[in-house]
């Protein structure tokens, strides 16, 4: 059995967050609690506390979206568990994500994830160090049921509660598994279905963000033109797919001309609805290699303007999860060699090692809760 069949075989049939933690707690003569919000630790102190252990194992838990996710990672890149609790066959049906059905099935589904990523791990809640869960950006309702699930195991075992931005996950996601860890400056694109950014890393915790959406994200437009052209949801993957079969240069369609390093596909995405409108005999795979072309001409374009503007960068790295999209990876990986080849530079380009950790996971967000908090550096 699988860890999607053992979560599925797990979860609780009706029953709310109370009971469910009175059921998966039931050893413990700890249940008498209230659901308070355990505040934020003061990390510094914490550190003086815990001290540098050469364990540190962290519980993550993410629930921002869609998936409902624990892991447990040991010093920030040592995947021990990673598991995943995908509602995408519930939200295909209506071509999207519905907030309050996928908020029900986080409530389904949580706790049993849990359960499945400590035993994977194998490992017991006295040797989970510290709990660490999304807390923002996201659905509120997604992001609640996270919030409130973490508060209460960290009141139930006595664990630091550390709060963590998706975002910084998801750039934290190409240290997973890794043998060393990367080289700061590091040049990070972040793109995904609700937010595209580009920020420089001279440090943990030390992240500049220079560009950002100025309206949809490039894996929203994916979505949206993949609803256009009658492909099923999620959209990315399957216009990836038809874009093999197409001609890339058969259709120009527009690329934002932004100042800065910002990002824009609302009028790649209209320009795609009118085209469609205006040619009811087009090529799907020619449009859908044409519009994949404009996308990722779009996410490297500011990526090559500040290499040549921030030459101290030793690496760039890809995140999130349209960094799963080969074509991408192939663009970036253009731009990054040529660059590195005019001005005789040493650059490495990373992305997630593991297509897992691309996608939303909790694997990303204990790795950031270890550097931000606990690492040395």
């Amino acid at each position: 059995m699988n860890a999607q069949q053992e979560v599925a075989h797990a979860a609780p049939r009706p029953v709310g967050l109370v009971a469910g933690f009175a059921q998966l707690f039931n050893n413990t003569n700890r249940c008498d609690f209230h659901f308070l919000y355990v505040e934020r630790f003061g990390f510094a102190g914490s550190l003086a506390f815990f001290g540098y252990t050469p364990g540190m194992n962290i519980l993550g838990i993410e629930t921002s979206c869609d998936d409902s996710a624990a892991a447990v990672v040991q010093n920030g890149q040592k995947v021990l568990s990673n598991v995943i609790a995908s509602q995408i066959d519930i939200h295909a049906v209506t071509g999207g994500v519905v907030p309050e059905v996928a908020s029900r099935e986080h409530v389904k589904a949580i706790l049993p994830v849990v359960s499945v990523a400590l035993s994977e791990a194998g490992l017991t809640w006295d040797e989970i160090d510290a709990i660490a869960v999304t807390v923002t950006p996201g659905l509120v309702g997604s992001l609640l049921v996270g919030r409130m699930c973490a508060a209460t195991l960290a009141e139930l075992f006595d664990k630091p509660l550390i709060e963590v931005n998706h975002i910084h996950g998801h750039m934290y996601s190409p240290w997973l598994d890794l043998p060393q860890e990367p080289e700061f400056p590091i040049l990070c694109l972040t793109v995904s279905g609700g937010h595209n950014s580009l920020y420089l890393m001279r440090g943990h915790g030390d992240f500049e963000l220079l560009g950002r959406k100025m309206d949809d994200a490039a894996g929203e437009a994916f979505d949206k033109c993949g609803r256009l052209l009658g492909l099923p949801f999620p959209g990315g993957p399957h216009i990836e797919k038809e874009a093999l079969l197409g001609d890339e240069r058969a259709i120009d369609f527009p690329v934002a001309q932004l100042e800065g390093y910002d990002f824009s596909f609302s009028g790649l995405k209209t320009s795609v609805l009118y085209y469609l409108r205006d040619h009811a005999d087009y090529s799907r795979p020619d449009v859908c290699a044409s519009f994949q072309r404009a996308v990722v001409r779009a996410l490297v374009r500011p990526v090559k303007r500040a290499l040549k503007e921030h030459p101290e960068v030793r690496e760039v790295h890809l995140a999130g999860g349209v960094s799963a999209n080969k074509a991408l990876r192939a663009g970036l990986k253009e731009v990054v060699s040529d660059y590195a080849q005019k001005n005789r530079a040493a650059i490495s380009l990373r992305w997630p090692s593991d297509i897992r950790y691309c996608t939303d996971n909790a694997a990303m967000i204990a790795g950031v809760a270890y550097y931000q908090n606990y690492s040395r550096e």
